[in-house]
């Protein structure tokens, strides 16, 4: 049952970062989706493809999960098997409390594996001007995905630990 005191201002201020990069996320998802469908249509009535939707769907799906998956965390709709816990939550709910902390704690030192490693990815792409697809015809730089995946690794990391702070220390 979620504690009804008002979560601290720093906590606050997650929530609505992390809304907002959801909210990109899915602005990202409707510029796909126009994409799409101007791509289709140029096949279709003009034998024309847009040039660059493969390689802007290749970069832009990591980039919409690492948007949209701190808010989905934050919201409970992160896809987790609840069998378990629910049963421990009924016989030893301080039990359980440490559990789920401890799942929050692995879930942080991965993502802090994910975001440290892509530090030096991301660095040597923005140096380089590393791009995707074939000079001449579309080109973009992956730098911005591997931006965003540090975000948004950053922002669920922080969310793993406004988990724990909500859960022990509100």
């Amino acid at each position: 049952m979620p504690d009804p005191r008002p979560d601290p201002a720093p906590l606050r201020l997650l929530d609505a970062v992390t809304q907002g990069l959801n909210v990109l996320g899915s602005a990202l998802i409707l510029v796909l989706m126009v994409l799409f469908g101007l791509d289709v249509g140029g096949r279709v009535l003009f034998n024309a493809p847009v040039s660059g939707v493969p390689e802007l769907v290749t970069l832009s799906i990591v980039a919409i999960v690492f948007l949209q998956i701190p808010q989905a965390l934050r919201s409970g709709r992160m896809t987790r098997s609840e069998g378990f816990l629910t049963m421990l939550h009924a016989r030893a709910p301080v039990a359980a409390r440490w559990i789920e902390t401890l799942f929050d704690l692995i879930g942080i030192a991965v993502l802090w594996i994910i975001v440290s490693t892509t530090w030096p990815i991301f660095a040597k792409a923005w140096e380089s001007n590393e791009f995707i697809g074939a000079l001449g015809d579309f080109t973009a730089p992956v730098w911005p995905v591997k931006l965003t995946l540090m975000v948004g690794g950053a922002m669920l990391i922080a969310q793993f630990a406004a988990r724990i702070w909500r859960r022990h220390l509100q």
